[in-house]
């Protein structure tokens, strides 16, 4: 009853559209999009109520992105960085976003992982509150752009508080690239322990 609830609420929310094999005509009708939520392992990364918000589709956290009316292929091709709001960010913190695919170039084989698509630091809290990310921004927000034929992609969104006074910055080599990211030693050198809030999406190329 409960995914059954989501699902129809996404409906409810996000508008009509068309879910299906083919890219949805310009002059049909529109129909009813349905969101499939994440289940097992994949669900239980989505904690905190950290919400990542795009253009249409609404909070796209612990869901597949759907075919229909093309969102696919708009969130790999149009729209750029998404809302980001966590209701219960504390005022006088400031807060880490990393935003990586750990399924680089496949789930089945993620040699590149994690690939680093979004890095900002010393976001204020009360910013997060209302999803206005404002802040340090080390990486550039880049689309997720899964390559053909290589599945669905986690697209993992990660919050942390900041260590008071811990100035955050990328060595030279993370820098030089965006790939095989050694996102663990970057928690581990700048003390930032486990999220306090993360959730995530699934997508795939969008002709797939």
């Amino acid at each position: 009853m409960k995914l059954l609830g989501a699902l129809l609420l996404a409906a409810g929310l996000l508008g009509p559209a068309a879910q299906g094999e083919q890219h949805p005509r310009m002059d049909e009708p529109p129909r009813t999009c349905f969101f499939q939520l994440l289940s097992g392992e994949d669900s239980e990364f989505c904690r905190g109520d950290v919400e990542i918000i795009y253009p249409e589709l609404g909070n796209v956290g612990c869901t597949y992105i759907p075919r229909c009316r093309w969102y696919r292929r708009r969130i790999s091709r149009e729209w750029g960085s998404p809302r980001v709001r966590y209701p219960q960010a504390d005022k006088s913190k400031k807060y880490v976003l990393v935003l990586v695919d750990p399924d680089a170039p496949s789930r089945a084989n993620p040699r590149n992982r994690f690939w680093r698509h979004w890095l900002v630091t010393d976001i204020p809290g009360a910013d997060l509150r209302t999803g206005d990310v404002k802040g340090h921004v080390l990486t550039d927000y880049t689309r997720p752009t899964p390559p053909p034929r290589s599945g669905y992609h986690r697209y993992q969104l990660r919050l942390y508080e900041q260590p008071a006074h811990q100035a955050i910055a990328l060595s030279p080599e993370e820098r030089v690239s965006l790939g095989a990211w050694a996102m663990e030693s970057f928690e581990k050198r700048f003390w930032l322990g486990s999220p306090v809030a993360s959730t995530q999406f699934l997508t795939k190329y969008y002709e797939d």
